[in-house]
């Protein structure tokens, strides 16, 4: 018989849970609680969680360092499963209102790709909350979503997976800019127009 065996220390806590018939046991079940690790503190009160492992598979066999990322909102008890779409969206959505702000914003988390601290960069940098999420949210999360593709492919691309992308929208926005400043000095050229 084949076993996925793994070795890597775990931390265990205590959970006694006798059997019972199964719906009865499914509903104990469901009452354990989540374990995780809190890795960052925003300043709305959220914080950024990791739980291991994460489950995750590659070519049939699971990445034993793999970790989930969350967002957890102590206040109302929920968990966001934070995603690279859902960080992209929020940023598109940020360059619609506007792309400066949404080109700075991707520029300070190129800074974190790079191995600076979220908290160091935002010292460093004034960044506005145009819609969505805070700006804090996007670089705290993406340390750690980093982090977890840096241990699922080590070999691979890792973090340049998903910054790939959002170069490519930083580009974007950069273009959006330009041709907005262009139809601006048109408009501006045309009011001084005289015929």
């Amino acid at each position: 018989m084949k076993k996925n065996i793994y070795t890597h220390e775990i931390e265990l806590a205590n959970l006694q849970i006798k059997n019972k018939p199964r719906e009865e046991f499914r509903k104990l079940l469901e009452k354990v609680k989540y374990r995780g690790y809190e890795v960052e503190q925003l300043k709305d009160g959220r914080k950024v969680v990791i739980t291991k492992p994460g489950g995750k598979f590659t070519f049939g066999r699971i990445r034993r360092e793999d970790f989930m990322v969350w967002v957890y909102n102590p206040s109302n008890s929920t968990l966001w499963l934070i995603s690279h779409k859902d960080i992209y969206n929020d940023l598109k959505e940020k360059g619609n209102v506007n792309p400066i702000e949404a080109i700075k914003i991707i520029d300070a988390l190129e800074e974190v790709f790079k191995g600076e601290e979220p908290d160091d960069v935002l010292k460093s940098t004034n960044l506005n909350t145009l819609t969505g999420e805070p700006p804090e949210l996007l670089l705290k999360a993406y340390k750690w979503i980093w982090g977890q593709e840096d241990c699922n492919y080590p070999e691979g691309e890792g973090r340049e997976m998903s910054m790939k992308g959002l170069r490519e929208l930083r580009e974007m926005l950069k273009k959006i800019q330009e041709w907005f400043n262009e139809a601006l000095s048109r408009k501006e050229a045309l009011i001084g127009f005289h015929f």
